[in-house]
Formats: structure tokens, sequence, C-alpha cells
């Protein structure tokens, strides 16, 4: 190895590793953009849009709903044994429906939504790509991210935030489950304190989480369905790194969201 080889040598893996990130990056950015032209443009499917609203909305609500409450549930609970530390009891109303709406609602139903919806997108999708359908869809003049990812987009920043609105009620209701039968706290005491404690923004800003989240979770398993190879194999694949990416991005745009609306309200 000659001395100028040894010296560039470090600078070519920097090179290719950033070349690298960046096409890591570039390949779901451009996806995306595709994927909101289709979806904010004619032609629209509206029958498909109608099926996917059902698979990612409705059929998604009992899992949700179930998370949800026992979510609630055990927050009050944790809250109360720290809160009793400090003879902080009577705050537990508020650090519940503080809790869910504004962090646990929108992430907690995210992370559901993604393990079973995003898994399933790119499932299809790849199985699509795998049989050449999809080839066959532009050998029919039928675009495929007008007919399979602006449906899925759509679906899922409209349902997810009407399901994180139902996951808010049944997480309170869960918190306050546990704070009048175990706990000891008055029913109606409970509520008013919870209602009076509550502000717009925090359902607000919980609910526009849920609608960047759903974004994202049908984003990666659109994309990662589309860009699948290798038959079975890659199908698998392309599912795990769907819920694996779509869960990251999930806490990532969390925090970022968190961050911007921590000054708000």
């Amino acid at each position: 190895m000659t001395m100028t080889h040894a010296v560039f040598t470090p600078f070519a893996l920097l090179g290719r590793l950033t070349l690298g990130v960046f096409a890591a990056l570039g390949g779901p950015v451009l996806f995306a953009g595709q994927g909101l032209k289709a979806a904010f443009t004619p032609r629209w499917y509206l029958t498909e849009l109608m099926k996917q609203l059902v698979r990612v909305g409705y059929l998604s609500l009992p899992v949700v709903g179930l998370t949800a409450l026992f979510t609630g549930a055990a927050l009050a609970l944790n809250i109360y044994t720290g809160g009793a530390r400090f003879n902080a009891e009577r705050f537990v109303p508020d650090i519940v429906a503080l809790g869910i709406t504004r962090e646990l609602g929108p992430v907690i139903a995210s992370l559901m939504l993604a393990g079973r919806v995003s898994a399933a997108m790119a499932a299809e999708i790849g199985a699509m790509r795998a049989t050449e359908q999809i080839d066959a869809m532009r050998t029919l003049s039928v675009d495929p991210f007008r007919y399979l990812v602006a449906p899925r987009l759509l679906a899922a920043v409209i349902t997810l935030p009407i399901l994180v609105a139902i996951a808010d009620i049944l997480g309170i209701y869960g918190g306050y489950l546990v704070s009048t039968r175990t706990l000891g706290f008055d029913g109606p005491i409970y509520i008013k304190n919870t209602w009076n404690f509550l502000t717009n923004w925090d359902v607000i800003s919980g609910l526009i989480k849920a609608a960047v989240f759903g974004f994202l979770i049908a984003l990666m398993g659109c994309y990662h369905g589309y860009k699948a190879r290798g038959g079975a194999q890659g199908v698998g694949l392309a599912a795990t790194l769907a819920v694996v990416t779509a869960a990251i991005l999930i806490f990532a745009a969390n925090y970022v969201l968190t961050t911007l609306f921590s000054g708000a309200g």
C-alpha cells in the first residue's frame, strides 16, 4: 500500500458512508413526494380509499382501545405511587389526562398501528412487487402511486387522529376506573379535576402528532413494500424494516413535535 493510498483511504470510507446516508434518506423523501403528489391531485381511487379506511382505522380500533385503557390504568397506579412519596396524590387526575392526551395516546396508538398496519402494507405491496403485479399496472396505464400508495397515506392520516381521540378517552377512563375503584378517589371530583385541568391545546397537539405519525406509518409500509426484492424472503424483510423504521421515526418525530409544541398553548 502506498503512502498516498493509505492517507486517502479514510476519506474514501467517509465519502462512501456519506453517500450511503444521503441515498438512504433520499429514497424515502423522494417516495414521499411522489406519494403526496398522487394523494392530492386527481385521479383518486375512492373505492380503494374506503377499503383502506376500514383496514387501517376500523379494524385497528380494538387493539388501540384496549392498549389505551390498560395504559391509563397503569399510569394512574404509577403516578399515585410516586405522588404518595411527596403527599401529591391529588395530582393523579391531572397528570393522567396530560400524559395520555399529549404523549401516551398518540405514541402508543401509533406503535400499535405500526405493528399491525405498516407490516401489512409492506407485505401486501411487496407481494405484488414479487409477482410483478405492479409492473402489470404500469402496462395497463394505472399509476401504482395513485392506486396503492395514495389511498394508504390518506387513510392513515385520516384515521389515526380519530383512533387517538378514542384512545385518549379510554386512557383517561382507565385511570378513572383504577383511581375510583382502587385508590379511593371520588368519581365526580376526579372528572371535574380532569375537565378543568385539560386545555384544548393538550388535545389538539396530540391529534396533530397522530396525523404526522399516521403519515410516517403508511409511508414506511408502502416504501419498503414497493422496494422489496427477492421473493418471499424479501417480502418478510420489507415487513420487518417497515415496522422498525416506522417505530424509530415515530419516536424521533414525537421529540421534534413535543419540542415545537412545548412553547405553544
